[in-house]
């Protein structure tokens, strides 16, 4: 009611406004996630039903808010970026991170059959979140790289940890103290030498975590262009990921995806992971503006 007695309590409510021209990072992470995976019977190491979800649930997310740039996934955690020049909810930190947090949350549970099947949900799954600023693309890229660092480590313990375990019938607490103090080396070496595991080879999801981007991709059959969120499973701590997509830092027009097998010889073509269903390796891309969309658009 305006103009209420009542009205002045609203000055009670701070204001969270995020500092202009930096980048917003929303990365929320599953609370108690590891007894909830238990008690639905994820696999382990790596549930790749659960991955999936996972991202389709960031996905949801993603076409929601056209504002978030790159999307980067592991394990029970998923981070946002938006790009530094958004001005949703006036970049109000509490309102992007509870809308992102709860689209996330509702969609994970409604898209749950969709990959579980017959395992019916016991309770509900919760997330938290945190709203990160970061002022240069370095911090931004460094913040990335300590992420996908992250899933190295956690995978290649785990990897090792549950080979153990689940094929030695090591106890949880042997399996703990064989590792303990074992370094990258020493944990490859094991998983080569008694489980014949060559750990390079283990699926670039699990290694190297999910990456989501958006990009112009041309829909049959009248070749319309349209925005799609694709998968990629790709080392972003080097420079080649961002110069294969430099609009994502530079802030420019979506690029048009393009097959690699359209325009790239066969040796570049087998260098990196790609988007599920593409056997042909990384995808190449070129700005377009969206005026160029726009005319596809019409023209079709």
């Amino acid at each position: 009611m305006a103009k209420s007695k009542y009205e002045y309590v609203k000055n009670f409510e701070l204001d969270d406004t995020c500092l202009p021209n930096c980048w917003i990072v929303i990365r929320i992470d599953g609370r108690s996630f590891q007894r909830f995976a238990d008690i639905h019977g994820y696999v382990k190491p790596n549930d790749i039903r659960g991955l999936n979800l996972m991202s389709r649930a960031a996905t949801c997310v993603m076409d929601e808010f056209r504002d978030i740039c790159l999307g980067y996934g592991q394990s029970d955690e998923f981070t946002f970026v938006f790009r530094k020049d958004t001005n949703l909810f006036n970049r109000r930190a509490s309102k992007l991170m509870s809308t992102v947090n709860s689209l996330f949350a509702s969609s994970f549970v409604f898209n749950w059959n969709s990959y579980f099947g017959p395992i019916r949900l016991q309770y509900p799954p919760c997330f938290d979140a945190r709203v990160v600023l970061y002022p240069t693309d370095k911090n931004l890229r460094d913040y990335l790289s300590w992420r996908q660092a992250d899933v190295h480590i956690n995978n290649l313990y785990n990897t090792a940890f549950w080979s153990l375990v689940l094929k030695k019938g090591f106890t949880n607490a042997q399996a703990e103290e064989r590792l303990k103090g074992t370094v990258a080396s020493d944990k490859n070496e094991l998983l080569f030498s008694e489980f014949g595991l060559n750990y390079n080879n283990e699926p670039a999801v699990y290694r190297k975590g999910t990456i989501l981007i958006r990009k112009l991709c041309k829909q049959p059959p009248e070749g319309k262009l349209r925005p799609i969120i694709l998968p990629f499973f790709t080392d972003m701590i080097g420079d080649s990921f961002w110069k294969e997509h430099p609009e994502i830092l530079g802030l420019k027009s979506l690029a048009i995806y393009h097959p690699p097998s359209e325009d790239l010889p066969n040796e570049t073509n087998k260098k990196s992971s790609s988007p599920p269903g593409l056997k042909n390796g990384p995808p190449v891309t070129k700005s377009v503006s969206s005026e160029s969309v726009e005319k596809s658009d019409k023209d079709s």
